[in-house]
């Protein structure tokens, strides 16, 4: 008996819709890592891009606990010496709330050659508005809170 490996185009990607209106930025960057990774999907296979195209709305209402809108930093370095920058995540979620969950999901995929693939299949929007009507994503709830 041999292990079944889907090759390019047996490879089927739907597009998933998903509200992000009063969801946990950790909890919503798992269950969206997990989609554009393909592990719900029963044919997964570790070393191929098997995920579906996922379109988030709404990245302005996520919600932090705690008080980690104070608390918790984001860092970066602007390649100058001594350019270490800060901003807390409340500043970021008011700024710029889509950076703020990709950044989320980014660190939850695997370190290898397929999470730049899998990032590709991400679009994150700040409203309910989003350009990727033509493709009929289906609406998803993924988080049973």
């Amino acid at each position: 008996m041999k292990t079944f490996i889907p090759k390019g185009p047996q490879i089927k990607r739907d597009w998933v819709l998903v509200d992000a209106k009063g969801k946990v930025l950790g909890r919503l960057a798992s269950q969206i890592s997990k989609v554009l990774r393909g592990k719900t999907k029963p044919t997964f296979t570790p070393n191929v891009d098997m995920g579906d195209f996922v379109v988030v709305v709404n990245a302005g209402e996520i919600t932090l606990t705690g008080n980690k809108d104070e608390d918790k930093f984001h860092f970066w370095h602007t390649g100058y010496p001594g350019g270490i920058k800060s901003e807390s995540y409340g500043a970021m979620k008011e700024r710029k709330p889509e950076l703020m969950l990709w950044l989320a999901v980014k660190r939850m995929l695997p370190r290898n050659k397929l999470r730049k693939r899998f990032l590709r299949k991400l679009k994150i929007y700040r409203g309910a508005e989003h350009p990727h009507i033509a493709q009929k994503p289906k609406s998803v709830e993924l988080l049973k809170a």
